[in-house]
């Protein structure tokens, strides 16, 4: 089932990304509703009318894909959209449901090195300092924790933001945004959500 997405990213390192994620959307991609090629440019903007068509753009959808690049944490406005769309916000009588959100990790000069590094037992971690704080909050925060059939913390519903590499999102994106939007189907029950930092 095809879901209305948005896609929180450093637009200076990222646009070309989000435009393959877009295309991989297939004819799923009529429910995309953030910025695209023929989006008005913002950049002189003032804070509070950008702020204002992000949030429009934001308000209906119900999964956010946050492009993870080495520069993100440079960004205005990425902290500010995740926590958006951790939020139950309502207008004009209506609510809108709080956003499921997956984790695409931008493969720079062919691997994902730059995120993700193997531990001494074989295992992955993440240098977490190049995060935004509200995306590193909402990790490893599934109570009771989830493991997966070896007994081993699954890392797929482990998080409420879920880390796919950039070629495994491209070549199955409905998988990963449909679980995103599974976890927050009932209003995130199960994980220990972090709103704002």
């Amino acid at each position: 089932m095809a879901h209305k997405t948005f896609i929180s990213y450093k637009y200076s390192e990222s646009r070309w990304l989000r435009d393959d994620i877009i295309d991989a959307l297939g004819d799923d991609a009529t429910y995309y509703k953030g910025e695209n090629v023929d989006s008005k440019d913002m950049t002189d903007d003032k804070e509070a009318t950008i702020k204002a068509a992000l949030a429009d753009m934001m308000y209906d959808t119900s999964v956010t894909i946050v492009i993870l690049s080495p520069n993100m944490k440079d960004s205005d406005w990425i902290e500010w959209e995740v926590q958006y769309c951790l939020k139950n916000i309502t207008r004009k009588d209506r609510t809108s449901q709080r956003n499921g959100l997956v984790g695409v990790i931008k493969k720079v000069d062919g691997d994902y090195s730059w995120l993700k590094y193997e531990t001494e037992n074989g295992g992955v971690n993440y240098h977490t300092e190049k995060l935004p704080k509200i995306i590193n909050k909402n990790r490893h925060n599934s109570n009771p924790e989830i493991k997966d059939s070896n007994g081993l913390w699954d890392w797929l519903n482990g998080s409420y933001i879920a880390f796919v590499e950039e070629d495994e999102f491209l070549r199955n994106p409905q998988r990963y945004i449909d679980n995103a939007y599974d976890k927050s189907e009932n209003d995130a029950d199960g994980y220990d959500l972090t709103i704002t930092v």
